[in-house]
C-alpha cells in the first residue's frame, strides 16, 4: 500500500458504489463470506483474462450492510494488461460484476496517489426516520426507523461538543495497534422534506463502529433520553460506554471521498502513515 508503484504496473483508481445489504462488508474474508473486494477482484480477473488476483486498495473499508455511493480504491495492473483493457474495462466489469456493485469510473492515477493514505477526508450519511407509522417500504434498505419523536435542534447542539480532534475511544471498536485519535470535521443533523433525518458526518478518518455510535448517541439525546451534554461526556471519558448503541448499519452511506491536489497526494500519504497523538499526550 505504498505511493510507489513497482516498475512495469500502473495504478488505476477506480470510483464505485455498491448496496451493502448482501454484502459481509468490504474486505475479503474466510471461504464463504461474500465481499465488495471479492466481487471486484474476481470480476476484474475475469475481464483481464489474468491468471493471479489484483489486489485492491480502498479509501475506507465498509462493514457488513452499510452502502457506498463515492468509494475510492485502486489497484495496480501491468502495463499491457492496462494497454489492453482500459478503453473497454469499465464496460466489461458492467457486464461480469452483480448488480448491487457498479465501478463508475477506471482511469490512471496521478502520481503518488493511494486511495486510502492520500483522502484528507471521508463523508458518510446516516439517514432516520422517527414517523409513527415507520419507514416507506421502498427505502427500508437505507433508513433506520427511530420509534421516539426526534428533536433536531437537541442532536445539532450535542453534534457540536463532539466536533475537532479528539480520542474517539469511547466510540469506536479498539483495534490492537490502532490509534483512535480522529478530527471530526463536520457533524450536523438535517431534516429533509420527506421528513427524514440526515446526519452529514465528515473526517480525516474513522475508526471501527464509530459513525454509528455517534449517531447512537445522538438519537438519544434527541428522543429525550439523555441531555444535551451527554455525548461529550461521553467522549471526554475515553472509555466505551454501554449505554452508547451502535446503530444498525443500513442507515450508513459511504458518500464521499476527498483528496489533495494531485502536487500534495504523496505528502498526504505519507502523513496519514504516522501514528496520531494528542498535544500534550505522553508517548507511552
Amino acid at each position: 500500500m505504498s505511493e510507489e508503484v513497482e516498475p512495469g504496473f500502473v495504478r488505476v483508481r477506480l470510483d464505485l458504489s455498491y448496496d451493502g445489504k448482501d454484502f459481509s462488508g468490504w474486505a475479503k474474508q474466510r471461504e464463504g463470506q461474500r465481499t465488495v473486494q471479492g466481487e471486484i477482484e474476481d470480476a476484474l480477473r475475469t475481464v483481464t483474462r489474468s491468471r493471479e488476483t489484483y489486489e485492491l486498495t480502498v479509501a475506507g473499508r465498509t462493514d457488513s450492510g452499510v452502502h457506498a455511493r463515492g468509494q475510492v480504491a485502486h489497484v495496480d495492473l501491468p502495463e499491457d494488461v492496462w494497454a489492453e483493457h482500459r478503453e473497454k474495462l469499465l464496460r466489461r466489469l458492467a457486464g461480469r460484476l452483480p448488480h448491487d456493485v457498479r465501478v463508475w469510473r477506471v482511469a490512471e492515477a496521478p502520481v503518488g496517489f493511494n486511495a486510502r493514505f492520500s483522502a484528507v477526508w471521508r463523508r458518510y450519511a446516516y439517514r432516520v426516520t422517527d414517523h409513527p407509522g415507520g419507514v416507506d417500504p421502498l427505502l427500508r434498505g437505507h433508513v433506520l426507523w427511530h420509534d421516539w419523536e426526534l428533536d433536531l435542534d437537541a442532536m445539532n447542539a450535542a453534534a457540536e461538543g463532539l466536533l475537532g480532534e479528539h480520542d474517539f475511544a469511547a466510540y469506536c471498536k479498539k483495534r490492537e495497534g490502532a490509534t483512535t485519535i480522529r478530527t471530526l470535521q463536520e457533524l450536523r443533523w438535517e431534516r429533509r422534506a420527506d421528513g427524514i433525518l440526515e446526519a452529514t458526518v465528515r473526517a480525516d478518518a474513522f475508526c471501527h463502529n464509530m459513525v454509528r455510535s455517534l449517531v447512537g448517541a445522538m438519537l438519544f439525546v434527541g428522543d429525550g433520553h439523555r441531555p444535551v451534554e451527554w455525548p461529550a461526556k461521553v467522549l471526554a471519558a475515553r472509555v466505551r460506554d454501554s449505554a452508547v448503541h451502535v446503530v444498525r448499519p443500513h442507515g450508513l452511506t459511504l458518500e464521499e471521498v476527498g483528496y489533495p491536489a494531485d502536487a500534495l497526494l504523496a505528502a498526504r500519504s505519507k502523513e496519514a502513515r504516522n501514528k496520531r497523538t494528542l498535544p500534550g499526550a505522553g508517548c507511552c
